[in-house]
């Protein structure tokens, strides 16, 4: 049997382990991708640290996964072998919980996950089911797919189904791995768009990526600055630090949204009359399903909207995975598994 480099997890904090397993075969209703380039975000240290319940190992991590069709399994007639595709955080749903009764897919409580709950793309191939599948445009490299597969589609979709319409202002918390693609949409979709962040050092950058304003954390009270602007219609909070996250729901305008799209590893500090005084709410977003990731991609090679990356090849994913950990990444980390793509 022909042969593929992966790399897996092979029990809670253990080590990454860069071996060969026999390339599979695609099942009916799912298609077989080379795969030619994936993210590392955050979330898999899911499967790294064991944060996750039930995780069957060994498990191959990853679900910011840019590839080729390159086989098909049974019953699958919407596809065909050559497209570019991509998938993301959602790898299927079940079709019959409450959530996917009532269209919430990305919500399904059986909801399959590429690198957690089945593998994913720290690896040469894998299988997906046919309903995971985003055709990827021409206009982006696997590189710049496959950040927008989770860290772009969360942002994207959040914003577009925000309570935002063009010409609001909206600010942007944090320019990370998702504040950097969050304020590039905010721009894009024409928000008067404000960048929050600690130090004058970044103020260029907010700039040269979109942002209109910028607020320099450091210097003084966020809230009163948003309200320096009439308030923000919305605030996508990118970090996850809670007291940034705190510290800025009094710059809400009125009927104002916080979406909190990074999650704060403490509890928020809120106060309600903040929220009752201007009939203020806070809300998260959970990413999305394929055709989501799809229309992130098409909406990001038509406008511009690329994500700053670094590279690495797989026999380096534990480097990477460390610096992408360190916080200090600028911005997303990809693992190149094909050369040149």
């Amino acid at each position: 049997m022909a042969k593929m480099r992966v790399v897996q997890v092979s029990k809670p904090n253990g080590p990454f382990e860069l071996v060969e397993r026999e390339i599979p075969k695609p099942s009916a209703g799912t298609v077989r991708i080379k795969i030619q380039a994936c993210g590392i975000c955050h979330s898999d240290s899911i499967v790294k640290e064991g944060l996750f319940p039930n995780i069957q190992y060994p498990r191959i991590p990853g679900h910011e996964i840019a590839g080729v069709i390159d086989a098909l399994g049974d019953g699958v007639t919407d596809w065909s072998v050559g497209q570019r595709v991509g998938v993301g955080w959602y790898g299927g749903h079940c079709n019959s919980c409450d959530a996917c009764r009532r269209g919430e897919f990305i919500l399904c409580i059986r909801g399959k996950i590429p690198g957690i709950t089945q593998d994913g793309g720290y690896a040469e191939y894998m299988i997906a089911s046919k309903e995971a599948l985003a055709l990827i445009p021409e206009e982006l490299s696997a590189i710049e797919a496959a950040p927008l597969l989770c860290a772009g589609i969360t942002t994207f979709n959040a914003l577009r189904n925000s309570c935002a319409r063009a010409g609001d202002t909206v600010a942007v918390l944090g320019i990370g791995g998702l504040g950097h693609l969050g304020i590039q949409f905010c721009a894009k979709m024409g928000f008067n768009t404000i960048a929050i962040a600690r130090g004058k050092d970044k103020e260029a950058l907010a700039k040269k990526l979109g942002a209109k304003h910028y607020i320099d954390s450091q210097s003084g009270d966020v809230a009163k600055s948003l309200q320096q602007f009439g308030g923000a219609k919305v605030i996508l909070s990118t970090v996850t630090n809670n007291d940034a996250v705190s510290k800025v729901v009094g710059g809400l305008g009125i009927d104002g949204q916080l979406i909190l799209v990074g999650i704060p590893f403490e509890p928020i500090q809120i106060q309600a009359l903040s929220l009752i005084g201007g009939n203020r709410s806070i809300k998260g977003w959970a990413s999305g399903t394929a055709i989501d990731s799809q229309d992130t991609m098409n909406f990001s090679a038509l406008t511009n909207v690329r994500s700053i990356n670094q590279t690495f090849p797989l026999e380096k994913v534990d480097e990477a995975y460390q610096l992408m950990m360190s916080g200090k990444a600028r911005f997303r980390v990809v693992l190149l598994i094909e050369k040149g793509k």
